[in-house]
């Protein structure tokens, strides 16, 4: 069975990134495009236009030709920003890099995509001296990027490469994701039917060298006009004082997030009357932390299905056609189609059935760089893309995430699914934050394991935990351990690193063998 979005299909995408996002910012003259949260520093659409292309003309000048890279390394900023139009306004295309990555995994992505050009900050500079031909620093020489004055005649294909975002690593080796002109555009149309409008105000927490952050807020919100401001790193009471600042109009998050907000007591102490409206994505959101975050705030929250090499957004249940349903990605996005498919049997599944997750569309990658194993792996020649997402569509198109293919437990040949258990778990008034993983058993195979940040002040054991999951699941699906912590280690955008987990797990069995 094919699931289809309601959505009309978008047209095809004709023209290049600058042409769709400057494009549109020349008809909003002096409107904030860009306001820095840390700093108050403001970017008008014209400003970002004609610095833009002042960007383009100093990176040609310097000798960044069409078709050539450059490594960006900067947090949420201005600077980014200018850097990633600036060089796409050139012909080049964009490494965008997570700016607090050691010296090897920087080094990596750099020598892997062969970029002969970088941007990073000051405290990153020695790192990439000797492994770049040409270095611009925020805060220092980057102003020399500015002093140019015409951008080059440039023809933009859309079938051209315009960023190379590596894979989170999360399950496996980071691997660079091209993403063309025309993938890029499309993404930003189909976004575009659900997310956002020209009055929106938006405080960003997704970091821009991720695709949340770069293809699903700022393509898309610029795209449309809105105004984006940006956060370098997540702090509850700044980004509330923010929201209540500026006004903001709608909000984004991933779970981790969302669940500060539903159990914190700060969400009171601000004036949030314009924040009527959010989206969830970048894991699996429970059907009942998605409930008790609607009731906390008032905010009528539509989770979001993205990944990387689907560019950005698949799935939306923010402004969706029909009943809204908590737990649900709702609908795809115009001109996705997905299949389900056993995970075993490779037989394709209907209505209500779990499995892997296959797209189609306009969105989905070129492939991985120098990887053709890995990219036959993932993308079969009938254009359909393997996700590694487990889920199923109910009879009205709805899309429901269960969890990652890699992450799912298997007690006694029985699937276990770590962020069902998650929810379960976070719904206790005593629990902060939680992860679940897989641990080796011998007569099992695998049992979950579960890591618990105690919310301030409460008493909780492990044994009263376990009672309380075993109530609300299948017998196969309880709690077999317990691990208290301070903290669940995740990635920038709130994904949980469970290989960090798994790693402590067996570090322990092994001390205790």
């Amino acid at each position: 069975m094919i699931f289809r979005s309601p959505w009309p299909d978008i047209e095809p995408a004709l023209d290049s990134v600058c042409d769709a996002v400057l494009g549109a910012a020349r008809q909003f003259g002096n409107k904030p495009a860009i306001i820095e949260g840390d700093t108050g520093r403001t970017l008008s659409y014209q400003d970002l236009v004609e610095r833009s292309e002042h960007v383009a003309a100093g990176l040609a000048s310097a000798g960044l030709r069409p078709g050539q890279a450059l490594a960006l390394a900067l947090p949420n900023s201005i600077e980014f920003v200018l850097t990633w139009y600036g060089t796409l306004r050139a012909g080049g295309w964009v490494v965008p890099i997570n700016p607090l990555y050691t010296a090897a995994e920087t080094e990596v992505q750099i020598r892997d995509s062969g970029a002969r050009f970088a941007v990073t900050v000051p405290e990153r500079a020695a790192t990439l001296t000797s492994l770049v031909d040409h270095l611009y620093v925020a805060g220092g020489n980057w102003s020399e990027l500015e002093r140019g004055l015409a951008p080059p005649d440039v023809r933009i294909r859309p079938q051209d490469l315009a960023a190379l975002p590596y894979s989170s690593g999360t399950t496996g080796k980071p691997k660079g994701v091209m993403l063309t002109h025309a993938n890029i555009a499309a993404n930003i149309r189909q976004q575009s039917a659900s997310w956002p409008r020209s009055d929106d105000v938006l405080v960003n927490i997704f970091p821009l060298y991720h695709a949340a952050g770069l293809n699903g807020m700022l393509n898309t919100f610029l795209c449309a006009g809105a105004t984006i401001v940006l956060m370098r790193r997540f702090d509850l009471a700044n980004y509330l004082a923010l929201s209540e600042r500026y006004g903001a109009t709608i909000l984004g998050a991933p779970p981790p997030v969302i669940l500060t907000l539903t159990k914190s007591p700060l969400w009171d102490d601000f004036r949030l009357d314009p924040l009527r409206r959010g989206l969830c994505g970048a894991a699996p959101l429970g059907a009942e932390l998605h409930e008790s975050f609607e009731r906390r705030t008032g905010v009528s929250l539509g989770q979001v299905w993205g990944m990387t090499e689907a560019t950005c957004g698949i799935a939306s249940a923010l402004n969706a056609p029909g009943q809204r349903k908590f737990g649900s990605c709702g609908h795809l996005l115009p001109s996705c189609e997905a299949k389900v498919v056993d995970v075993s049997s490779q037989q394709l599944l209907g209505s209500g059935e779990a499995g892997e997750i296959w797209l189609r569309g306009p969105n989905i990658m070129k492939g991985y760089w120098n990887q053709p194993d890995a990219t036959s792996d993932t993308l079969a020649p009938d254009g359909w893309m393997r996700t590694g997402d487990i889920g199923y569509f109910d009879a009205d198109g709805c899309v429901f995430l269960v969890d990652r293919v890699k992450e799912l437990i298997k007690y006694n040949a029985l699937q276990v699914a770590p962020a069902e258990l998650e929810d379960v778990i976070q719904s206790h008034p005593a629990v902060s934050d939680a992860a679940v993983v897989g641990a080796p058993d011998p007569s099992a195979g695998e049992i979950p394991i579960a890591f618990i940040v105690r919310k301030e002040g409460a008493v909780l054991e492990a044994e009263e935990l376990m009672q309380y999951v075993a109530a609300r699941v299948a017998p196969h699906k309880k709690i077999r351990g317990v691990r208290f912590v301070q903290q669940i280690p995740k990635s920038p955008t709130g994904k949980i690193l469970r290989r960090v987990l798994k790693e402590q797990v067996h570090a322990e069995l092994a001390a205790n063998a």
